[in-house]
């Protein structure tokens, strides 16, 4: 790593350290009662949850393989890109947004495939994964809305004139969504010519041009249904590694299946924030939202630390599981060249 690398971590710790300190202020919640609470949890929902996590894992790796079908002619074994996709979310752990780089050069030294290939593969199912989060956003938003509006009018205080109603906030927020769109149409469409030869328009209409490529792509896949099949599953088992553990304990365990899916999204934001692992961001959002369905500032923040905590041990167990899997592997491994010998193993073509 170099200096400016040195210091992007740096700061993205600082901002989480700092997060999570604000969070925990915020709620008077000391060690002492956070430990309390999470020993006393039922442990047997969070073997469950344990199983819906390989699960889900493995179900990325089983469509991250699907991707691969058509343009490798070394195909790739289910333990193989199950075992990448482990050492990825573990080096994420350590370096934020290093993790795919890491999982494709581990599938390198275990079967072979090349680095651009595999990760031009990831680039596509990340796009099917951000289409899935607008979608189950949106859903959210739709069928919690009165809780989510009303959120939503209580941290802008009293901003908003009296008496304003979760529907008089979206039908302004709307309007101005409406005119904006209305008024980047009409300049759009009067200076094309001359953004057209602008370097940052060309770039972006580069960069969506290449997004939908990249959802097109499943046009190409060998097994489209099988595709689909995991990218619901992996979801699927997302929402239940979050919710079962809604009932190891007792101030959570009435919490509904809405309250399941808000968490999973706001979670699900908060885990792509730029800080090591979600550390501070997931927590501070979660614990916020859990306000919503009843929840005191304490409890929120111990179902926050509870649900970021089993998903980081399991990440950490498995990953390094994964991780003497592969050095195991690598000595039997000879007659692969080394990924950082071979220039053309690791040129990132756009």
């Amino acid at each position: 790593m170099n200096i400016k690398n040195i210091l992007k971590y740096l700061v993205s710790l600082s901002i989480a350290g700092g997060l999570l300190w604000f969070t925990f202020q915020q709620s008077h919640l000391d060690a002492a009662g956070l430990w309390q609470k999470i020993k006393a949890a039922d442990y047997r929902w969070v073997l469950l949850s344990a199983v819906f996590t390989i699960i889900a894992h493995w179900s990325r790796a089983e469509r991250w393989r699907i991707l691969l079908e058509p343009v490798v002619p070394q195909r790739p074994t289910s333990l193989d890109t199950t075992v990448s996709v482990l050492t990825g979310y573990l080096a994420n752990m350590a370096l934020p947004r290093a993790g795919e780089f890491v999982r494709c050069g581990t599938l390198y030294r275990l079967s072979g495939v090349p680095v651009n290939v595999s990760f031009g593969a990831v680039v596509a199912e990340r796009l099917f994964d951000l289409l899935m989060l607008v979608l189950l956003l949106a859903a959210t938003f739709i069928l919690e809305f009165d809780r989510i509006s009303q959120f939503f009018l209580d941290f802008l205080g009293g901003k908003m004139p009296k008496g304003s109603s979760g529907s008089g906030v979206l039908v302004l927020v709307g309007a101005v969504l409406l005119g904006l769109a209305l008024l980047s149409w009409f300049l759009f469409n009067r200076y094309r010519e001359a953004l057209g030869r602008h370097p940052l328009y060309q770039k972006v209409s580069g960069f969506l041009k290449g997004l939908l490529d990249g959802l097109l792509s499943v046009r190409k896949i060998y097994r489209p249904g099988a595709f689909v099949f995991h990218t619901l599953l992996i979801w699927t088992m997302y929402y239940l590694m979050s919710y079962t553990l809604f009932f190891a304990m007792p101030a959570t365990e009435n919490l509904g299946p809405l309250a399941g899916l808000t968490i999973l999204m706001v979670g699900t934001l908060g885990m792509a924030a730029p800080t090591p692992g979600g550390i501070g961001s997931f927590h501070l959002l979660v614990g916020q939202v859990a306000l919503l369905y009843g929840l005191t500032s304490q409890d929120g923040q111990i179902l926050a630390t509870f649900i970021h905590g089993v998903s980081t041990i399991m990440i950490i167990i498995l990953g390094i599981l994964a991780l003497l899997f592969v050095l195991l592997r690598r000595n039997k491994t000879t007659n692969l060249p080394d990924v950082l010998d071979d220039p053309k193993a690791v040129k990132l073509e756009p």
